[in-house]
């Protein structure tokens, strides 16, 4: 029996099956809804053998539903995020990159990070201590490796000077 186009499409359901299955396990923002919805029947048509195209109207749908129920807000996952990653050690930068590269948009990650109740100064600070103790680096090579260091985790470089010239204090 062959298929009409329509029959080999995921349905709304499968697709909100999906999108409930991957919103279950974690929160993400729309964008990255989207891609791992992609990526699922990509995979699915490997085991299959067969090609499913992806019916964009349906997953339309299947998005604003999950926008309708609260169960989608970039702007809510980007506030948990930028908590969470914060309180693992790392700095506005970083985090920005972070949620850029999950697909938030830009105006939505300014907001939240204008909005976020973080003393980055004390978080960069909390890290260089926790990485290198009370006392610190000691010689001009080891600053220059903690710098980097805290560099990398996505702090600002006036924070790093200020944690830096505050060790041992």
């Amino acid at each position: 029996m062959l298929f009409t186009e329509n029959e080999r499409r995921p349905s709304f359901t499968a697709l909100l099956d999906r999108a409930m299955r991957l919103l279950a396990q974690r929160d993400h923002p729309e964008q990255e809804l989207r891609e791992k919805i992609h990526l699922s029947l990509r995979r699915s048509e490997l085991r299959q053998g067969s090609a499913e195209p992806l019916d964009e109207e349906a997953l339309e749908q299947v998005i604003a539903y999950c926008h309708e129920n609260g169960w989608l807000n970039d702007d809510s996952f980007t506030e948990r995020f930028i908590v969470s990653r914060s309180r693992s050690g790392y700095g506005p930068q970083r985090i920005r990159q972070d949620l850029t590269q999950k697909g938030v948009d830009r105006h939505v990650i300014e907001r939240a990070m204008s909005e976020a109740d973080v003393d980055w100064l004390a978080c960069a600070s909390d890290v260089a201590q926790k990485k290198y103790g009370d006392q610190g680096p000691a010689c001009l090579k080891e600053k220059a490796k903690a710098q980097r260091f805290l560099y990398s985790r996505g702090f600002l470089m006036a924070d790093i000077r200020a944690v830096l010239a505050n060790f041992g204090h």
